[in-house]
Formats: structure tokens, C-alpha cells, sequence
């Protein structure tokens, strides 16, 4: 099959050749452009999966002559943001002469630590696990990806057959073996036996292809692929229907929503027995195509091929036997709908590990399912931060295509299980797990800050998501909210948070916001009352509306957002914080301030309120209370300032250090301090306290709790 270059239906052609051409001379910046290029198109590779790596000489900082040097991506990264610093440098006499010590398959984890015997660049990443699988080819530019299409025929029953025909003897076929320094051997002499071929195609794993240039390589990656895209879609259908066909009919778009908000919490709580857990929903065509038809309870059981896929997704989903339009409304019936399904989800992932395990395992991680797949909803995916969770989704996704795709050419076929767990619980996998930092004191944490667009609110958020949580930022104006959403994506990536427009006097809006927190990420666990507003009148001067208002807002508001998370909460039964933003006038008398002060204080008693009613399902309430903050505050841009500074006869310039003067610690008071004290409640350290109150507010001797 002859493919024009730069004409490609199936992947995306992105080479510039005014940007390749400020590269010129220099490989190793041409190998990190293809490899961007390479991952930004996830039908080439997944999130994190494949490798690249070129080959050249250079000078060798010890000899000064000209030595062979290879540069790879090193372990962990992704193609798609890799940088040189994600690249590790080898001699590549050094790294071939390893086989020369090589004791044999048996042994070869312990060339691992060999590797750092090889390293040209001290400065450059660790060596992967895949660094052989490049040593061994003379290419100079060599790509290992993980596209579906070519996955599907490495996964199919007559995978080598099919690629013998489809092209012609110039690509290789390696049957499945786990990555590592045999396979490197193994690739060699599968080119050594089939001189002249353009790539090799490994069975259940994915594919390799080279180039003498940077260029060609990529030319010859996209080429394969479309190859084998070509073939798969001129096969769909032959066979007969996609799948089996459709089994079920989808919900429409909105009831999918629906049910998916209403009962990801109490998937969440199930799938966070061992730790908290963060969610992922997808209603994605293919997923639905996949959940909606006849071959789902065959080949969802089957597993995935490609070891990175299941490394992501564990060795197979569960299957909710829930109708589209099940009433979830009673949540303990659910539960015990939903219970044995876990169950026995964990009592299969068990003996998967009791009858795999070697005498040297590590040990059994957590047993709940990564993948949850509700016929005619999409799919929930639960991990231990949100990009985790994400990306899993997007592994399974490459799942579902592999099994199509193998499906209407031949007949799908997993890893065994024992060659699955040789992965998954692989001593070098779990040395690169303890290798991670350790989780910070949020993780795992979904929190909903009301007012979050600016000022305390958005001090808090950025606070916890600094702190490893994840946070639904809402305001009332639109485009606040959208310019603070802008912010965090820039300061701490897409993953850290979700947006909701949030008027907390609106209950349509209060139920679309833990919708949306459900939807982005399973539900809630921190809530942060602060949404407010101030006006400073004298009784005489104060009206009905300016009195609706601030009851309206803070305590109504407080009271209802409460009661929506205390339902979100309950569900999930994995305990929870609510934190209200209150105020010292809570506490002290001033002037022109009743109805203000009289709402605080109602916040500050209805706080105790649901403390007393909450503690049973371990849902701690407490209270901050700030004083006079006046940085990035929608309050005092208002006319609160204005009626603080006539009550105290001072100028509104004056305010700042007139409310600093009037504390014991003579400080003015910042949105990240209430953060602080925020985070003080929630960070682990306080988890057996509810009911509490800190002031926040420079010492003000008149507020004292007495």
C-alpha cells in the first residue's frame, strides 16, 4: 500500500519544516521535536508511553576522541512534553558490551543498575527499562509507540500473519516478551534474520520503526501507522456489527450527566476503602459503543494487551449491572446493590495475586477497580490524583480501540494473567513506585470554595491545590471566574481544578455546582463556606432588601451549600470538612453593623449547630474567623469601606492601618493567612477536631471566646 507523504487520513502530519530547520545540526533537539510531534497525537502513543532516541558521535569528555553516544527518553516522562532533561545520554560500546556479562533472562533485572555504568551525560535522566531496545538497533533514530492500530494487530490471534501480509516481509514480528535487555537481544535478531525491514512489530505491545534522520524516522512511524489504520477500517463491519452489536441504547446526553453525577460519590466512597480516590467520567462514543454491546461481557473480563495499558487500568474493569434509568435516589440501597459487585471485584484482584505472586512480590496494592463501566452512561475511572485518573480513562479508551480493531480482523487476545502480573508487580515497577515523592497532605482531596474567583477564596484554593488537592473554583460573575480558572491552568495545570458558576442564594445553582465537582472529580470532601458580602448602615438607615441580602447570602447560603455537601458527604461515607468563613463581628458589637454582625453571629451558632449534627458521619464543621482583609476583597471594593471608615471617623486611605493598630500583634491581616488557617483544620493534623473557632484577626482583644 503506497501512502503520499503529508496526506494521511488516519494520523496527524505535524512536521514544520521552518521549525525543523532552526534544529539543523543539532539531533538531540530534532529527537525532542519528533518526539513532541509524536505525542501529541494520542493515536500514535499514550500519556507517558513509547520511547524515542537518536544516535551520535561526540566528543568524550575524558579521551577527547569521538565515541558512538545515545540519547532516550529516560524513565518516566512523556513524548509529549519531553524535554532534554527528560533524556538519558549512554556510550553505546558500553551499553552493547553489557552482554558480555549477561547471565540470562533470569537475571536481567540486575542490568538495570548497570546501566548507570554507561552514562555519557551525568547531568541527563536515569535510564528506563527500555534503554536495550534501542542500544541494540544501529538506527540512529529509532521510535517505540504504542498506536491502537498497530496494537490491534499485535494483539489480534493471527497478529504475525497479518503483518507478514499486510506488509510484505518489511516489518518484523517479536512475540510478546516483557521489556528489558532480552527483548533488546530479541529485536536484534529478529533484524539480523529479516535484513532490510522498516520496523518490527511486537506481539501485545506495540511497535518499533527507525530512520536514518530524524525525518525519516517519523515519516516511517506515520507510514506504519497509517498502514494499519487503513487496514482496520476497511475491515470494520466484514466480520459483521462492531462488538457484536449494540446490546442496549445510550441514555440521551443530559440523563447520563445525571445519572453519572448522582452516583459517582457513592462509587468514589467504594473505590476509596484503602485511600481517597479521584474521579474521572467519560460518556466518550466509544465507550458507549463498547458498554452498549453484545461482546461487552466477554471481552471486558479479558483484560488489556499492551502492559501499558493495564499498569494504568488494572487487569480489567468492572461492569455495573445498573439499568440507564435505575432510580439512585436512596443511597443505602444502592450501596447494597452496588456492594457484592465490589466485592467480588476484590475477591477476583486477590486471587489474581494470591495465584500469580512470586516468593519476592511486593505486596498486594489496593484491590479496588481503576475502571468502572456503566452500560449506556460511560465510564468512571478512580485513582490517586486527578491526571492519573484522567489519563487511565485514556488508556482504557486505547483498550476499547485494540480490542475493536482486533476483533474485525481476527480475534482478540489478552496477556495471560501471570504474564500481566510479571508486570504490574515487577520489582523494578515497584522501585520506580517508592521512588515517587510522597503524597502531600491534600492529595486525594476535592474541595469546593465558595467565592473562589479572587480574594480569600481564591488564597484558600490555590492554598489546597498547593497542598496537593484539587478544587472547583465558582463565583457569581462569569468572567471572574473564567479569568481565575485561566490562573490556576497556568499556575498548576488543567488537572487542578474545575469551574462552576455558583450564586449560593440560586439552589439550581448549588446543585449544578456538586454536579460539576461530582462529575470532575467523584464528589467532595472539603467546603469552604467564604462566599459574602458586607453592608455598614445605621439601624435607622438599614432596609428590608440590605437585611434579606445578608441573610440571603450568609446564612441562608451557608446553611443550604452545607446541606448540599452534607448529601454529597453522605454518600461517599468517607468523612469530610466544612470550614465557614466568618468573621470577628461574630463576636464583638460595633457600629452600624447589625444586620452584618447579627448574620455572622447566626453563621458562627448554625456552625455549631451542624458540628453537633454532623459528627456522626465523621464530618467535622469549624470556623475561621478573619477581621479587616482587605486585599482583593469584592467586599471592600464595595461601599464597606466607606461605611467602616465614617463609623470610625477616619478616611478610607486610613483603614488599613487603623485596623492594624487596633491589634495586640499590631498586623495587617492577608488572604493567604486565612488560607493558613484554613489548611490548619484540614491538613491531617486537626481530623479529631469539630466545633472549633480560629480567630484570624491580629489579636482583638474583644473577641476572645469567653
Amino acid at each position: 500500500m503506497s501512502i503520499e507523504t503529508k496526506n494521511y487520513k488516519h494520523v496527524s502530519y505535524l512536521w514544520n519544516e521552518e521549525e525543523a530547520a532552526k534544529l539543523a545540526g543539532d539531533e538531540v533537539a530534532l529527537l525532542i521535536y519528533r518526539s513532541n510531534l509524536l505525542g501529541a497525537d494520542l493515536r500514535l502513543t499514550n500519556y507517558g508511553g513509547g520511547n524515542t532516541s537518536c544516535k551520535l558521535m561526540e566528543k568524550d569528555p575524558l579521551t577527547g576522541s569521538e565515541t558512538e553516544v545515545m540519547w532516550v527518553k529516560g524513565s518516566g516522562g512523556d513524548l509529549g512534553t519531553l524535554k532534554k532533561s527528560g533524556l538519558a545520554a549512554l556510550y553505546v560500546d558500553r551499553l552493547r558490551s553489557l552482554k558480555n556479562i549477561y547471565r540470562g533472562v533470569e537475571h536481567e533485572d540486575e542490568m538495570v543498575e548497570l546501566f548507570n555504568h554507561c552514562i555519557f551525560d551525568l547531568s541527563s535522566k536515569a535510564p528506563s527499562i527500555d534503554t536495550p531496545l534501542h542500544g541494540f538497533l544501529p538506527f540512529a533514530h529509532i521510535d517505540h509507540l504504542h498506536p491502537d492500530a498497530a496494537i490491534a494487530i499485535a494483539a489480534a490471534k493471527d497478529g504475525k500473519k497479518i503483518t507478514e501480509e499486510l506488509f510484505g516481509g518489511t516489518i518484523g514480528w517479536v512475540e510478546w516478551k516483557k521489556p528489558g535487555f532480552e527483548l533488546g537481544l530479541t529485536l536484534k535478531k529478529c533484524l539480523d534474520e529479516n535484513p532490510g525491514i522498516r520496523g518490527i512489530m511486537l506481539g501485545s505491545h506495540g511497535l518499533f520503526t527507525w530512520g536514518n534522520t530524524a525525518y525519516e524516522s517519523y515519516l516511517n512511524t506515520l507510514d506504519v501507522i497509517e498502514i494499519c489504520s487503513e487496514y482496520l477500517a476497511q475491515n470494520y463491519g466484514k466480520k459483521g456489527p462492531v462488538f457484536g452489536g449494540q446490546k442496549i441504547e445510550s441514555a440521551d446526553a443530559e440523563s447520563r450527566k445525571k445519572q453519572a453525577a448522582s452516583l459517582a460519590p457513592i462509587l468514589r466512597g467504594l473505590c476509596s476503602s484503602k485511600q481517597h480516590m479521584i474521579g474521572h467520567f467519560t460518556d466518550d462514543v466509544r465507550v458507549l459503543e463498547f458498554t452498549n454491546s453484545n461482546d461487552l461481557s466477554r471481552l471486558a473480563p479479558m483484560g488489556t494487551s499492551c502492559p501499558d495499558h493495564f499498569l494504568r487500568t488494572k487487569i480489567s474493569p468492572l461492569v455495573l449491572d445498573l439499568k440507564t434509568d435505575a432510580d439512585l435516589s436512596d443511597t443505602k440501597a444502592v450501596k447494597e446493590m452496588l456492594l457484592p459487585a465490589f466485592e467480588a471485584y476484590r475477591a477476583m484482584y486477590t486471587d489474581y495475586y494470591e495465584t500469580c505472586k512470586h516468593d519476592n512480590s511486593p505486596a498486594i496494592r489496593d484491590t479496588n477497580p481503576v475502571v468502572i463501566l456503566y452500560p449506556g452512561i460511560g465510564m468512571f475511572t478512580f485513582s490517586k490524583d486527578k491526571q492519573t485518573a484522567r489519563v487511565a480513562a485514556e488508556f482504557y479508551i486505547n483498550a476499547i480501540n485494540v480490542m475493536k480493531g482486533a476483533e474485525a480482523i481476527s480475534e482478540y487476545t489478552s496477556l495471560p494473567h501471570q504474564e500481566a502480573f510479571n508486570i504490574e508487580y515487577w520489582l523494578l515497577e515497584e522501585a520506580k513506585l517508592q521512588r515517587m515523592p510522597k503524597p502531600k497532605p491534600l492529595t486525594g482531596k476535592i474541595a469546593l470554595i465558595t467565592g473562589s474567583a479572587g480574594g480569600i477564596g481564591k488564597a484558600i484554593a490555590k492554598k489546597f491545590v498547593a497542598e496537593g488537592g484539587v478544587v472547583i473554583l465558582n463565583d457569581m460573575n462569569a468572567e471572574r471566574l473564567a479569568e481565575a480558572g485561566a490562573d490556576f491552568e497556568k499556575q498548576f495545570g488543567k488537572d487542578s481544578y474545575s469551574t462552576a458558576v455558583l450564586n449560593v442564594t440560586s439552589q439550581e445553582d448549588i446543585d449544578g455546582a456538586f454536579a460539576a465537582a461530582a462529575l470532575a472529580f467523584g464528589g467532595i470532601d472539603i467546603v469552604v463556606n467564604n462566599a459574602g458580602l458586607s453592608i455598614s448602615k445605621t439601624i435607622g438607615d438599614h432596609t428590608e432588601k440590605d437585611w434579606d441580602l445578608l441573610y440571603d447570602v450568609l446564612v441562608k447560603g451557608q446553611f443550604f451549600i452545607t446541606q448540599a455537601a452534607t448529601k454529597t458527604m453522605q454518600k461517599q461515607d468517607i468523612g469530610g470538612d466544612i470550614i465557614n468563613i466568618v468573621s470577628k463581628n461574630s463576636l464583638v458589637s460595633g457600629p452600624n453593623n447589625a444586620g452584618y454582625g447579627s448574620a455572622k453571629a447566626a453563621q458562627l451558632h448554625l456552625s455549631r449547630l451542624n458540628a453537633a449534627e454532623l459528627g456522626a458521619d465523621n464530618i467535622r464543621v469549624n470556623v475561621v474567623n478573619p477581621d479587616a482583609v482587605i486585599s482583593d476583597s469584592n467586599i471592600w471594593a464595595g461601599g464597606w469601606a466607606e461605611g467602616r471608615a465614617k463609623a470610625y471617623g477616619i478616611t478610607v486611605a486610613e483603614l488599613p492601618a487603623y485596623y492594624a493598630k487596633r491589634t495586640l500583634l499590631n498586623q495587617i491581616i492577608l488572604p493567604d493567612d486565612i488560607a493558613n488557617a484554613c489548611f490548619a483544620f484540614v491538613g491531617g493534623l486537626l481530623s479529631k477536631s469539630t466545633g472549633n473557632m480560629l480567630n484570624v484577626d491580629g489579636g482583638v482583644a474583644m473577641a476572645f471566646a469567653r
